[in-house]
C-alpha cells in the first residue's frame, strides 16, 4: 500500500533529526544522507499504521543501518589512499543537528567525530544515542538487541575513550572565528616563530586527499615541524594553483562547531583546516582536501555570508 501524504510528512518531520544521527554515527554527510535514504524505503514498505511511535521505529531501522554501513566502512578504509577523516560540515549546516547542549556541541566537533573511529560500531552508537540524542539506555538496549546495562557500559567505556582523547576547552562561535583569525594571520606572517608560539609543543597536522589531492600518510608532529608545514602550505606555487585551480581566498570561520580555515576557489571549497583547541593552544590542525568530501561544504558555503577573505593563498 502506497504511503499516504500524512506518512510521508511523518518521516519528513524526523527526516533532520536522522540526518544528525547519521552523519554523528559514519562521519559522511553523503552516507547519512543515503542512509536516511534507505531508511525511508523502509518505511515505506512497512505497514505504517501498525507502528505506534514512528521516531523510535525509525531511529532503530537508521541505526541498524548505520551499524552495517560501519561495518563495511572499515573494510574499505584499510585500502583508503593515506589517512581518512571525517566530513566537515560549516556553520549553520542542518545535519550538524542539535547544539543545545554542552554534550550535543562536543559529540559533533571534528575532533570527537575523529576520535570516535577508534570505537567499535557499537560503542559509536551507544556514545551517539545517549550523549547527543539523550536516549534512555533502555530504548538504546533495544535498538541494538542488547541488554541496558550492556548498553551503560558500553557508554561509559567509549565516553572514557573519547574523554582520554582530548581536552575538554569550550569555546563559543566568536571565540573561535578570532582563533582561526589569529591563526591565519601567523600563518601568513612568513615566519614560523608566531606560529609555534600558538601551538602547544605535541601539536600534530595530519590531512586528508583521498588520492586525489597529495596528502603526507604520516601525521607532522610537533609545534615546529606543524608550523614549517602550514607555512609551507600556504608559500606561493605555480604547482599548487595548477592543482586546485586558481589562488584560494582564505577564510577564518567555523566547521563542527570548532574554529576552522576555509579555503576556496572561484566558489568552490578546495580545502578545510579544522582546528583543536586546547587550554595550551592549538593541539591538532586536521586538513580535509579530499573533493568528495567537501561538495557539501561548497553547496552550503554559496549560500552563507562569509564577506571577503582574509588573503590568498598561493
Amino acid at each position: 500500500m502506497p504511503l499516504s501524504a500524512d506518512d510521508v510528512e511523518r518521516f519528513e518531520d524526523s527526516r533532520a533529526r536522522l540526518e544528525a544521527i547519521a552523519y554523528r554515527l559514519l562521519g559522511s554527510a553523503g552516507e547519512a544522507e543515503d542512509a536516511v535514504q534507505e531508511a525511508f524505503l523502509r518505511w515505506q514498505a512497512a505497514d505504517v499504521g501498525r507502528i505506534e511511535v514512528p521516531e523510535a521505529w525509525l531511529t532503530k531501522v537508521l541505526t541498524n543501518l548505520c551499524l552495517n554501513q560501519l561495518t563495511s566502512a572499515r573494510a574499505r578504509r584499510e585500502t583508503y589512499v593515506g589517512p581518512w577523516l571525517p566530513e566537515p560540515l560549516l556553520a549553520g549546516d542542518p545535519m550538524l543537528g542539535p547544539a543545545d547542549t554542552a554534550e550535543q556541541r562536543e559529540s559533533v566537533s571534528y575532533a570527537v567525530l575523529t576520535l570516535m573511529e577508534r570505537l567499535s560500531p557499537n560503542e559509536r552508537a551507544v556514545y551517539v544515542l545517549r550523549e547527543a540524542f539523550d536516549h534512555p539506555h533502555r530504548e538504546i538496549a533495544e535498538i541494538l538487541h542488547i541488554t541496558e546495562a550492556a548498553s551503560q557500559q558500553i557508554f561509559h567505556r567509549a565516553k572514557k575513550h573519547v574523554a582520554d582523547g582530548r581536552a575538554r576547552t569550550k569555546v563559543d562561535e566568536a571565540a573561535a572565528r578570532r582563533i582561526a583569525e589569529e591563526f591565519l594571520a601567523a600563518a601568513a606572517s612568513g615566519r614560523t616563530a608566531p606560529l609555534v608560539r600558538l601551538l602547544t609543543d605535541d601539536a600534530i597536522a595530519i590531512g586528508d586527499g583521498g588520492g586525489k589531492i597529495p596528502a603526507r600518510t604520516k601525521a607532522f608532529e610537533g609545534a615546529v615541524a606543524v608550523a614549517k608545514f602550514l607555512w609551507g602550505l600556504l608559500r606561493p606555487a605555480a604547482a599548487k594553483r595548477a592543482l586546485v585551480g586558481g589562488a584560494p581566498e582564505v577564510y577564518a570561520w567555523t566547521a563542527n562547531g570548532e574554529p576552522a580555515v576555509v579555503a576556496v576557489v572561484a566558489g568552490r571549497v578546495v580545502g578545510i583546516m579544522c582546528l583543536e583547541v586546547t587550554a595550551e593552544g592549538i593541539a591538532a590542525c586536521r586538513n580535509q582536501f579530499n573533493p568528495d568530501k567537501l561538495e557539501r561544504a561548497t553547496a552550503h558555503w554559496a549560500t552563507a555570508d562569509h564577506g571577503e577573505p582574509l588573503f590568498n593563498a598561493f
